[in-house]
């Protein structure tokens, strides 16, 4: 074999290896939101994907270190879609429901993205509490921007509702999203009217 020749080789094995790798992790998002952690087998993952046992281990040192990517790039893409939801003050009063309701569709439309990565991100792994945490956090200093603004009541403890936020999209992405009862844009609108015009007969018009 040539120099030139052997330089295509390897380039096609590299391109076949990044390949191999991201069939493997998506195998094992299936797996794990379908089987749990401690139940799935790295024979299982292998076999769905159409490789070898060794072969596992040329791109994971072990099932734990698949799970942990998984759990990492879940936790990664949820971060920087809070943070680029959030925009510069000077909007009014009244669009302040709409913003929320932009939010809230990006949001759930992540969470429906991928069921298999959110399974395991939101409800499986060990992290999930934490990947929550950093939410209602996120929120919450979303929500004081926008009280500090002027634009929601001072009264409100931010804090109680971006935990109550992040326990109403918890059930609803179990029940509702992933199940595909309600789609992210319903279930957005009605979190949207729950939290800005409440459930008691109101003259206030909700979002649609």
């Amino acid at each position: 074999m040539t120099k030139f020749g052997g330089w295509i080789a390897l380039r096609k094995k590299g391109a076949n290896g990044q390949e191999s790798r991201a069939r493997l992790l998506i195998v094992a998002a299936s797996e794990f939101a379908r089987s749990g952690y401690h139940q799935t087998k790295i024979s299982s993952i292998v076999s769905r994907a159409g490789l070898t046992q060794p072969s596992f281990y040329l791109y994971f040192e072990s099932k734990e270190a698949i799970f942990k990517e998984l759990v990492e790039k879940f936790r990664t893409n949820l971060k920087t879609l809070i943070e680029g939801s959030r925009v510069e003050g000077g909007i009014d009063e009244d669009d302040v429901s709409s913003r929320l309701l932009g939010v809230l569709r990006e949001l759930f439309a992540f969470l429906a993205k991928d069921p298999d990565l959110t399974q395991i991100g939101f409800f499986i792994g060990d992290d999930s509490a934490i990947v929550k945490a950093e939410m209602a956090a996120m929120l919450e200093q979303y929500l004081k921007d926008e009280q500090r603004d002027g634009l929601l009541d001072r009264e409100c403890d931010m804090r109680i509702v971006a935990e109550s936020l992040v326990g109403v999209i918890e059930r609803l992405t179990a029940q509702q999203l992933l199940t595909e009862k309600r789609t992210s844009e319903d279930l957005a609108c009605h979190v949207v009217n729950l939290f800005m015009h409440g459930i008691r007969k109101d003259p206030v018009k909700g979002v649609s």
